[in-house]
């Protein structure tokens, strides 16, 4: 197969810390025989069409760029070309208004309140609405934990300014601070074709509350209880049955586990973490991309 792995001009920081995920499944995937091929999503020299079909991996700078990036997708459909995961579940999954189906579905998800562009924010409002007296601040459209802050009484005189100036440019969602994530970290569980593969633990280094392995937390490959892999695997089903990968961020608080985030764009999928998840993600690719050349016969 002739494979396009999609990825963006420079991984920047984001690969900092762990290997690089991109070069790994280029390694694979061609060991298996495949031709893999990296390809920025912004490179308009590409010719998409001359591939079997594009691998979403990491485009992080998708969240700088949202326009580009939705007139991308649409130029992908448009010319109807084969991608894991589909148009249609990345642009879903790129707006965090996704939180709210899931929520309404059932779910247990830590609540959230979406700010529109050009709102104002006032943090007193949000601390008697969330009962807390800490808020994490982000965007609508956003990762990497770009642009998101902790307010507190502490320290919300500057917050509720910078807050403020970037709602002159996007919408953002307020949350309360999850107290727990700084002791128990959030758990990830990672699925191919809607199979659980592998999971793992991510800590935050010591005074911070960011996981992400870029801002110096760590990474721990763990054996999911019974319950919480029964949690993730309906919110996968209800939500991404069909897709190559898909992520379940999770935070265990005093109520139970609460779903921070799931990831269908461009998550790190901590492939290093276990020996079987190499062959967990080309078992996937290979069955989709059947069922999605049948289907279009």
């Amino acid at each position: 197969m002739k494979i396009a792995l999609v990825t963006c001009d420079a991984l920047g920081d984001y690969d900092n810390g762990v290997e690089n995920e991109d070069e790994r499944l280029i390694r694979y995937l061609s060991h298996k025989g495949n031709e893999i091929v990296p390809q920025s999503w912004t490179d308009a020299s590409v010719d998409w069409k001359s591939y079997d079909f594009l691998l979403v991996k990491s485009p992080w700078d998708y969240f700088d760029k949202p326009i580009a990036f939705s007139e991308w997708l649409h130029e992908m459909e448009s010319q109807g070309i084969v991608m894991f995961n589909s148009a249609t579940t990345i642009r879903w999954n790129a707006n965090k208004m996704y939180m709210q189906e899931i929520a309404d579905a059932g779910f247990p998800v830590v609540p959230f309140q979406m700010l529109p562009k050009n709102s104002h924010f006032e943090a007193k409002v949000f601390f008697e609405l969330f009962n807390t007296k800490t808020l994490i601040f982000k965007p609508l459209v956003g990762g990497g934990a770009k642009n998101t802050f902790k307010i507190s009484p502490e320290n919300k005189g500057v917050t509720e300014e910078n807050a403020n100036e970037l709602l002159k440019n996007e919408a953002y969602l307020v949350q309360p601070f999850v107290s727990e994530i700084v002791e128990n970290g959030e758990v990830s569980l990672v699925y191919f074709g809607g199979k659980f593969s592998h999971a793992v633990q991510k800590m935050p280094k010591a005074g911070d509350f960011r996981v992400q392995h870029f801002f110096g937390g760590q990474i721990l490959p763990i054996a999911p209880s019974g319950e919480l892999r029964q949690l993730g695997e309906r919110i996968i089903q209800d939500f991404a049955a069909d897709t190559l990968y898909g992520r379940v961020d999770l935070v265990e608080t005093a109520t139970g586990f609460q779903l921070m985030e799931l990831e269908l764009i461009e998550p790190f999928l901590f492939l290093f973490t276990n020996p079987l998840a190499d062959d967990n993600y080309y078992d996937a690719l290979l069955r989709i991309s059947r069922e999605e050349k049948q289907q279009a016969l």
